[in-house]
């Protein structure tokens, strides 16, 4: 070591903390002067609103129009004027208020459990303990009115208020990722595609240039280095720092997460082995060691004969409400071109056994015969992307009675009969048609131990757009990782999926 090293070393570490010294002094007076209105402040105050106002919905709903010549009685007023205050504190211990600033995905559909639950356990309390007291103020049938009346009024207030708070500037997160790479990458891709999650992506930090760069994220810049973060998180005003790093830099990773616990930012960090790791993995600890737990892969026929009961249950409901519409589409197929009404192609089912899928027609006949006509307006072949994948925006084969029902998915409404017969599922990985499948090999194979389904995470997290390992991933994800309420959810969130699609299959 020369004389001049420890020279220039203390220099540095002087550097760096007058530099710590000066963010710290940026950060306290934005706090001071208010300047801090992100996307937490403006959803909490949204849904508070939106929760309040439900309550005051469903009590007026059930006063009058529930026996409403009882009148409102005072005890039903006071239960009103306790449930409101007291509705919001256990709401906030729920965590119904917080979870939108952390998480870039949520929505109303999560939220709905603890909402049920809340009201629930609310409700009959208030009920039975104007009995224990009792007090017969509180009309039953109101009660169970105002209980069933409030969940849904609830819901869809959450639901509105996140509409306009996604238009509000306020909501929209800059965000930054630590790491290029093939992972930061993926990040990036996932982000771009999803502009509902409000997260503007401002750039990549990292040491250098990635040797590769994917065609989706080409554009997105690098600012920046590790050491010069913090100044860009708060020259960009940024509120998400996502981590994530090449794994062979761990040692950059904590001195960084250091600097910004005080900065207000919410923190992302990719896990190692992200692409096994599912929503559902559990969180333990050994001496305060954190521990990331993976559920045994398998389900039990329990499970397997609940999934089977709900996929009869509503498929059989939903033919029963939706067959004047699709008799109306069967007869618009035949009015628009010659040809069946019904398309079946061989697609690969559970256990890779192999059965035909119903789907209106939505092409002329012998479009298969033409298949190599339109080879070169794969849209995954010019993008550079994967050649396993075959969809083509703006198939000059689809009719026009097809382009509608492909823009609303109304052609996969036949896959219900499907589900009927037992080959598929309402939620399953993707049907696969036999070309795509021969690509599918060694643990991705446990991918078809659920009958395929008519939607599923591939279908809510991007459809088209997502790639074929990343698509088989997800597939792989959702059977190891199957729940009830996870399917529910993905039902719930598969129609405004739908009304956002653009038909591009």
């Amino acid at each position: 070591m020369t004389t001049a090293e420890p020279v220039v070393h203390a220099a540095v570490e002087r550097d760096r903390g007058d530099r710590d010294k000066r963010t710290l002094e940026v950060l306290e007076r934005r706090r001071r002067s208010g300047l801090i209105r992100r996307r937490g402040w403006l959803v909490r105050r949204a849904l508070l609103a939106a929760d309040v106002l439900g309550l005051v919905v469903a009590f007026l709903v059930a006063e009058t129009v529930v026996a409403p010549r009882l009148g409102i009685s005072r005890g039903e007023l006071l239960a009103l004027a306790l449930t409101l205050p007291l509705f919001v504190v256990v709401a906030k211990v729920y965590g119904l208020y917080d979870r939108d600033e952390e998480r870039t995905d949520h929505g109303t559909v999560d939220d709905f459990t603890g909402v049920f639950h809340l009201v629930t356990v609310g409700a009959w309390l208030v009920l039975g303990g104007s009995r224990l007291i009792g007090s017969h103020n509180l009309d039953f049938s109101r009660v169970a009115a105002f209980w069933a009346i409030a969940i849904v009024s609830i819901s869809l207030g959450r639901a509105g208020a996140r509409t306009l708070c996604r238009r509000h500037a306020s909501y929209v997160q800059n965000a930054l990722i630590v790491g290029a790479g093939a992972v930061g990458q993926t990040v990036a891709r996932k982000l771009l595609q999803h502009p509902e999650y409000g997260v503007q992506l401002v750039g990549f930090i990292d040491s250098g240039e990635p040797a590769e760069r994917h065609p989706a994220v080409s554009a997105v810049p690098i600012l920046g280095r590790p050491d010069e973060l913090v100044e860009l998180v708060l020259l960009l005003d940024v509120e998400r720092v996502i981590f994530a790093f090449g794994w062979n830099r761990d040692s950059e990773l904590l001195p960084l997460l250091g600097l910004l616990s005080d900065l207000n930012v919410q923190i992302d960090v990719v896990p190692r082995y992200f692409e096994m790791l599912g929503a559902n993995i559990d969180i333990h600890s050994v001496e305060g060691l954190p521990l990331l737990g993976l559920r045994p892969a398998r389900l039990a026929r329990s499970s397997l004969l609940v999934k089977r009961t709900v996929d009869l249950a509503l498929s059989v409901g939903v033919l029963l409400l939706i067959s004047p519409i699709l008799m109306a589409i069967a007869l618009a197929i035949k009015l628009d071109t010659p040809g069946p009404v019904f398309f079946r192609q061989v697609r690969v089912g559970r256990g890779n056994g192999r059965f035909r899928m119903w789907k209106f027609r939505t092409m002329v006949v012998g479009a298969d015969e033409r298949k190599g006509e339109v080879a070169h307006l794969n849209k995954h072949l010019q993008a550079g992307g994967d050649p396993r994948m075959f969809k083509i925006s703006n198939d000059p084969r689809v009719t026009r009675v097809g382009r509608v029902l492909r823009r609303f998915s109304l052609d996969e409404l036949p896959q219900l009969f499907n589900v009927l017969a037992g080959q598929m599922s309402l939620v399953g990985p993707r049907p696969l048609i036999v070309d795509e499948h021969v690509h599918v090999d060694g643990w991705a194979e446990r991918r078809m131990s659920l009958r395929p389904g008519i939607t599923g995470l591939w279908q809510v997290l991007g459809r088209d757009e997502i790639p074929f390992e990343e698509m088989v991933r997800l597939d792989f994800l959702y059977v190891t990782n199957w729940s009830l309420a996870n399917d529910l959810g993905l039902m719930l969130r598969t129609p405004a999926i739908l009304a956002r699609a653009h038909g591009s299959r």
